[in-house]
Formats: structure tokens, C-alpha cells, sequence
């Protein structure tokens, strides 16, 4: 017959484990990170969703939420594509037959380029006002960089693109001609994006000014 084993020094039967004897590795993982160093993923695998700030991340390195689209400002919109249109129709149709149509697109485009300038300056008046208590750039305001929802930046980016595309060949087809008039209407594109992104455009807010320390 075998001698019986003897008990473990702390007297408990062999065997019988009480929670937080597991060595690392050796058992159910806690709340701590695993023994190999490695962090714990988000539930279902892959990045946190936008907008959750990981360890060691600040609210500002985070990504920024999308733009909710309300639709507003799509007159801004339509007036963009309506322009286009018309410029390009009337440049094209010029660049064909100059000596009938110049007279028509040359006064579209001093019209388009005319408006272009009110809706640039008007967008600027407004964004100086909103300065006071949001950040606004140039990219952000004319080029609606980060702060317009991603239909309306297509729409009027696109807009604006034709424009300059347009303007482009047809100065180009027909150089030191009337035609080249037609290089001022992408301003109309400019400056209605811009006047969308002062009246409807979402800034980050501006920080406030440090106090200076009287004595």
C-alpha cells in the first residue's frame, strides 16, 4: 500500500483552488490586462466606433462625429448647379459659334462672376460674426473642409470643379478672344460654398482666452 499524500502546507485538500490563486496565464482572465501584454479589443473585434476615446486618447485626438444632414441650405445648392448649367452651356455654345453667342456668355459670366463676389463678401461678414465663438479657416468656410455633411461638400465642390473646368477649355480653345471672360465665373461656385458654410456650416467651438493676472 501506497503512502497517502500528504496535504498542501496552507492545510486545504489538493486541488481545490480559491479564486486569485491562478497563476498568470494559467486561468480565466480578470479585469487586468492579459499575461502577454497585449490590450483587450473592442467588443466584436476591430476599432471602438467613431467617437469612443481609447486609453490615453484626449476627447480632441478622437475622431470627430459625422455631420448630421438637415438639408439646409440646399437653395444654395440648386443655385450652384443652376449657374453651372448656364455657363456652361452658353460657353460651350460660344466656343462653337463666337461671333452669334460671345455677346450671350460673356455678360453670364460677368453676371455669375458679379454674384460670385456678393455671396464671397456676404459669407465673409457673416463668419467674422461667428468667429467670436467658433474656429473658422479659409479651408473650412469656402471649401467646406470638416464642417458640412458630405452630400452637401460633393454637390458644391463639384459644382465649382465644372466651373473651373469649363472656364479652362474654353479660354484655352479660344485664346485672346472674349472667351476668356469666362475664367471669372468659378467664382459664382466659391462663393456660394462659402456662403453655405458661414450660415450652415458646424465648427469645433473656439477655446476660451486665458486670463491675464492683474496686479
Amino acid at each position: 500500500m501506497s503512502p497517502a499524500a500528504s496535504p498542501p502546507p496552507d492545510g486545504r485538500p489538493a486541488g481545490d483552488g480559491l479564486p486569485g490563486d491562478e497563476r498568470p496565464g494559467d486561468g480565466p482572465v480578470g479585469d487586468g490586462p492579459p499575461a502577454d501584454g497585449s490590450s483587450h479589443e473592442h467588443p466584436g473585434g476591430g476599432e471602438p466606433p467613431d467617437g469612443d476615446v481609447l486609453d490615453g486618447e484626449t476627447p480632441e485626438d478622437a475622431p470627430r462625429r459625422a455631420i448630421p444632414d438637415t438639408h439646409a441650405g440646399d437653395g444654395l445648392i440648386r443655385a450652384s448647379w443652376i449657374g453651372t448649367a448656364v455657363f456652361s452651356v452658353t460657353a460651350l455654345a460660344a466656343t462653337a459659334a463666337p461671333e452669334p453667342l460671345v455677346w450671350i456668355s460673356v455678360p453670364v459670366a460677368l453676371v455669375l462672376f458679379a454674384v460670385g463676389i456678393a455671396a464671397f463678401l456676404w459669407a465673409y461678414v457673416i463668419a467674422i460674426g461667428r468667429s467670436r465663438t467658433d474656429l473658422i479657416g479659409i479651408g473650412n468656410l469656402f471649401f467646406l473642409s470638416g464642417c458640412a455633411p458630405s452630400r452637401v461638400r460633393r454637390h458644391l465642390m463639384a459644382s465649382f470643379a465644372v466651373q473651373v473646368a469649363v472656364a479652362l477649355l474654353t479660354a484655352s480653345l479660344k485664346p485672346f478672344t472674349p472667351l476668356a471672360f469666362g475664367i471669372l465665373a468659378p467664382m459664382y461656385g466659391l462663393g456660394l460654398a462659402g456662403l453655405w458654410g458661414a450660415r450652415h456650416g458646424t465648427f469645433d467651438p473656439r477655446p476660451p482666452s486665458p486670463r491675464r493676472s492683474t496686479r
